[in-house]
């Protein structure tokens, strides 16, 4: 109860004025809530697979086009603030996209939340973290998406949808800049070739210097430079066939991380760090209705190329630099056919496939320092008779990687009403291979002395003792799953909502833990100089599949006319073979995934959002989720009972805005002010509860003004300068940790010209 009550009373006090100032209905079209405000074009390629009644049997926040000007959302982690119990934070680099749902999520390797762009399934979870100049609306689903959507959709899923041509004709542009030379730039064009064809054109580029600085160099760490082109093709040659082409090519550059030495409260490494990422993205989507069938197909075709080079142990000593280069090429198919949507029963089939291939370069480089502390001095503690020494200030421990991977499923779901009642049953067969083919090599020499002797000084013995290790294997891995479902829906009178509950069972792939090679190396260096090795390689490199249990109940109201709305949910999951990301045995910076042997999470969310007509607005959110280990005994120590690191116990997102319109003014034809504070909180950073970032939350506000399509808006975020970490780790026996930005402040000039 604790644990609620400094999340919950804020909300509660903010948003029951909003029933008393009760009005006629206000646009819903635009809010944060339900499906039920959902606006689709009729032209447009959207809603393939998902629902857009307000019968909804899920959890989900639906933020539409005003909603995202309104918070000026350009990312996925904008966008995720606004929905109960889902926390994107914001550390290290953008290669790293960490999502937490529900208690569940991790930072390396398999995400529990897909990523849906214009329909577009993004394979690779490194590509969610990037700005989108043309959001038009976003839906965050809550709870397992594996029936419809698959693989690593257990925790949710998110749809973007991206401005269609077709729908809208002219110009958007906008310039925002603001603390720390934090810039954006975008601008794009949509027109109609002709009645059927249309496109679109969007750029954007954006840029910081970053919130802080490395003390040992006097560099900013957290400087990026972002670009983005997206070309958008709509054709609707007769009524029943529309075609939809994006294509997405990014381009990015970071550099250095504001990790923090909580022993030395300074941010202060020598080597570099920097990660450059170049993505490519396209996807052919065709929908033709026939006979009251609507067959879909979506195709794409995406590639990843990254680049880093990270100092793994962010101190100012000369001990290794990790270099990670990848490259991976993946394709997907989605073919759907789905049924009328009107009478008694309706149905959706479809088949899913994909392959995906990656090769990537990971050597990490041993400089004097991490030679001295962390090789020779553990040699020579075990053997101080026979001491040894480097004969070379650095070596390198190679590792090489192809992934291939490719799966196929067969999914199904129908859904029967009978009067006020939907039941809904959804089954999915899921077939997947990964593979891992691996080459470890490293070639170094080191010196054997006599210690024996205490009154003689050491002396060699065998000089350069060649290490020359170069070993290659393979391993590969099915997995299978049936992911059943099952739903019942009661429609509410006056289509004020709906009650809903559900069983559904969720699934996250299994996988291989790459960033073990190098201790494997170590290790092997060891059992070269006498010591024995620790790890066996498939053993400790692959990791098990990760399913779950959801068991839910919600609400979704609508009162007033629509103009106040409230989703309520409550869940209870059940998780088998938790993917948690740890420290092996013996280990001193690698980190792996490793599998729980079960965990429970249970929790409530809320959402209410009301709009007066008078232009006063006032939204809220709040999650609570209480994750802990049910069973999780490692070897090493018995962590059952604690709370899983990394996921927030409470979400709180709190808004209130007004708008108004202006006739006859020869300054503004409209007014708007907002401000909003976000909570989050306590996030344990530990499997053993030891260290923890206590609740905070953050305090933001805007303010704007427009003119004939002109818009002008001075914000500020983190106005109070709070401070918070948003990410925790130990290397080497050093604690890190990653605060967040402090204030900010800025103006946003936005640009539209319709044609």
């Amino acid at each position: 109860m604790r644990e609620i009550l400094p999340a919950i009373l804020p909300l509660v006090s903010a948003l029951l004025p909003a029933s008393a100032i009760a009005g006629e209905n206000a646009a819903a079209t635009d809010s944060v809530g339900t499906r039920r405000g959902v606006v689709l074009g009729e032209v447009s390629v959207t809603a393939i697979k998902g629902g857009d009644h307000p019968n909804a049997d899920e959890a989900v926040t639906y933020i539409g086009s005003q909603a995202v000007e309104t918070y000026d959302l350009v990312n996925l982690r904008d966008a995720s603030a606004l929905a109960p119990n889902f926390y994107i934070p914001a550390y290290g680099s953008r290669m790293t996209s960490s999502i937490y749902v529900r208690g569940m999520g991790t930072r390396i390797d398999q995400p529990v939340v897909g990523l849906n762009i214009d329909n577009i399934p993004i394979i690779n979870k490194d590509n969610f973290d990037f700005d989108l100049a043309d959001i038009d609306r976003v839906e965050l689903l809550r709870g397992p998406q594996n029936i419809l959507y698959g693989r690593n959709t257990m925790g949710g899923l998110v749809n973007i949808y991206t401005l269609s041509p077709l729908s809208f004709e002219g110009v958007r542009a906008k310039l925002s800049y603001g603390s720390r030379n934090t810039w954006r730039a975008s601008a794009g064009v949509y027109g109609k070739l002709s009645g059927k064809l249309g496109m679109s054109l969007t750029a954007e580029a954006s840029g910081t210097d970053g919130f802080f600085r490395n003390t040992h160099n006097g560099s900013k760490t957290g400087r990026e430079r972002l670009g983005a082109l997206r070309w958008k093709t709509s054709f609707r040659p007769t009524g029943k066939v529309v075609v939809e082409n994006t294509a997405m090519l990014t381009r990015g550059r970071q550099h250095g991380y504001p990790y923090l030495n909580v022993a030395t409260d300074r941010i202060a490494y020598n080597d570099t760090c920097h990660y450059s990422r170049l993505s490519f993205v396209d996807g052919l989507t065709v929908k033709h209705s026939f006979r009251g069938i609507t067959f879909s197909s979506i195709m794409s075709v995406q590639y990843l190329d990254d680049d880093m080079v990270l100092d793994q142990d962010f101190t100012e000593a000369d001990y290794f630099t990790l270099r990670q280069k990848r490259k991976e090429w993946a394709f997907t198919g989605d073919f759907v056919a789905r049924g009328p949507q009107t009478g008694k029963y309706s149905w959706l089939t479809g088949m899913f496939g994909f392959w995906r291939r990656s090769r990537m370069e990971a050597p990490v480089t041993f400089m004097q320092t991490g030679i001295d502390r962390l090789i020779v001095a553990n040699r020579n503690n075990a053997n101080p008779y026979y001491p040894i020494g480097w004969d070379e200030p650095s070596f390198t421990l190679g590792s090489e990687f192809t992934m291939p991977s490719g799966g196929l499923s067969l999914y199904h779901e129908s859904s029967l009403r009978l009067g006020a009642f939907t039941l809904t049953a959804g089954l999915r067969f899921d077939w997947e291979r990964t593979g891992l083919d691996f080459r470890s090599f490293c070639n170094t020499a080191y010196t054997i002395y006599d210690n024996t002797d205490p009154g003689i000084s050491p002396l060699p013995v065998y000089s350069r003792c060649p290490v020359d290790i170069d070993e290659t294997g393979s391993l590969s891995h099915d997995f299978t799953q049936l992911l059943p479902k099952l739903s019942v829906s009661y429609r509410l009178p006056a289509e004020s909502g709906n009650l809903y509950a559900s069983v559904t069972k969720g699934y996250k792939a299994g996988g291989y833990n790459t960033q073990m090679f190098s201790d494997f190396l170590q290790q092997r260096l060891m059992s070269e100089m006498g010591l024995m090795q620790q790890y066996d390689v498939d053993q400790t490199v692959s990791y098990r599949p990760e399913t779950d249990w959801n068991f839910e109940v919600g609400a979704h109201l609508a009162f007033l006319e629509q103009s106040l709305t409230m989703d309520f949910s409550a869940f209870w999951i059940n998780i088998d073979n938790q993917q948690v990301t740890m420290f092996p045995e013996g280990s001193i910076t690698g980190r792996i995934m490793a599998n729980a042997g079960r965990a429970r999470s249970r929790g409530v969310e809320l959402s209410l959002s009301y709009h007066s007509p008078a232009g006063w607005f006032t939204r809220g959110a709040y999650g609570f989720t209480d994750a802990r280990f049910i069973e999780f005994n490692n070897g090493r120590a018995d962590y059952s009972g604690k709370r899983v690191p990394y996921a927030p116990s409470n979400t709180l997102f709190l808004s209130a805005g007004y708008t108004r319109g202006i006739s006859g003014s020869r300054l503004v034809d409209g007014i708007s002010a907002e401000v909003n504070t976000r909570g989050t909180g306590s996030i344990w950073w530990d499997e053993a509860n030891t260290v923890r970032q206590p609740y905070y939350m953050l305090l933001n506000a805007s303010v704007a003004a427009t003119r004939k399509g002109f818009r002008l808006e001075l914000w500020a975020d983190n106005i109070t300068a709070t401070q918070y970490a948003t990410f925790y780790f130990v290397s080497i026996g050093n604690a890190f940790l990653q605060r967040g930005n402090g204030f900010s402040a800025g103006a946003t000039l936005s640009w539209q010209l319709d044609f």
